[in-house]
């Protein structure tokens, strides 16, 4: 549903995000086809990519107009700027699946947000390879599917996850902790819809794990990154990274916790931006505007 108005304020509120080619005169022909609209800008930002030679912008405004007229009317300079570009209901929450498997700190910290309502989004379905975080879920009131999975059934699994996204309307995935790779196929068809959460800043430590190996090593700084999937394992593009300092006085145990912590608000921050389209992908990066 469209966001209400606030007291003082007329119209629909609208977000719309675009890329295309860096050109000159973007923002005036955006600005212009939004005042025709009737449109009251209230936020807007842009970036133009040296490297990529690409623009960006996202711009939240009021319109009295219908969707349905708004979007006419932008076609025609989207068009001649050759833009990639979406027209959001601004406020309408995103449809989203989590995946998780044992681990359940990622998966409880969404789940509460969502719940405060500082998350927008809502989440119909959790899945899972395990039981484990089935009472988590029946907590929260959130349908709990389990989906094993190994490697005579994952071609099997898959096939109902792809079901239930399709029955389900999902828009956005987030695996929180969700220790199982997909395959290449799945990656592609969730380009920039699927969110994971990776231990960064600890590179070396591949596998089971991470910090116990990062505290035999006796690291100073652990972190987390949130980034979209892709088939290139956890080197998909990067949303958002979080960071702490440690010493010598930390056991492993206080490691994995604080790193704990930290995954917990890099997944938390990207899922927010993403739900609030603020997030656009310039090749093998993102464009953030928080």
């Amino acid at each position: 549903m469209p966001e209400a108005s606030p007291a003082g304020a007329t119209g629909t509120a609208y977000t719309l995000t675009l890329s295309c080619p860096d050109l000159p005169g973007i923002v005036h022909a955006v600005s212009g086809a939004l005042v025709s609209a009737g449109g009251n800008i209230i936020e807007s930002a842009q970036f133009g990519s040296p490297e990529t030679g690409s623009f960006f912008m996202r711009v939240d405004f009021r319109s009295p107009q219908s969707y349905e007229e708004v979007h006419a009317g932008l076609a025609a300079t989207a068009e001649a700027f050759n833009m990639t570009w979406d027209l959001y209901h601004a406020g309408r929450r995103t449809r989203t699946l989590i995946m998780a498997s044992k681990s359940g700190h990622c998966l409880n910290d969404l789940l509460f947000q969502q719940r405060a309502g500082t998350l927008p989004i809502d989440i119909p379905a959790i899945v899972s390879n395990h039981r484990d975080l089935e009472s988590l879920a029946d907590f929260y009131g959130v349908p709990f599917h389990h989906l094993p999975v190994t490697a005579d059934t994952k071609d099997q699994a898959e096939g109902r996850l792809r079901a239930l996204m399709a029955e389900l309307d999902i828009e956005l995935v987030v695996l929180a902790r969700y220790m199982q790779i997909l395959s290449t196929d799945l990656c592609n068809e969730l380009s920039g819809r699927a969110i994971n959460i990776h231990h960064s800043f600890l590179p070396s430590f591949k596998g089971a794990r991470p910090y116990h190996q990062a505290h035999a090593r006796g690291v100073k700084l652990i972190g987390a990154t949130a980034h979209y999937v892709t088939s290139d394992l956890d080197e998909g593009p990067i949303i958002e990274q979080e960071v702490i300092r440690v010493d010598h006085a930390r056991s492993a145990a206080e490691l994995a916790a604080l790193g704990s912590d930290v995954e917990g608000r890099a997944l938390s921050k990207a899922v927010r931006w993403h739900a609030q389209h603020r997030v656009l992908l310039d090749g093998r990066r993102t464009i953030v505007f928080n």
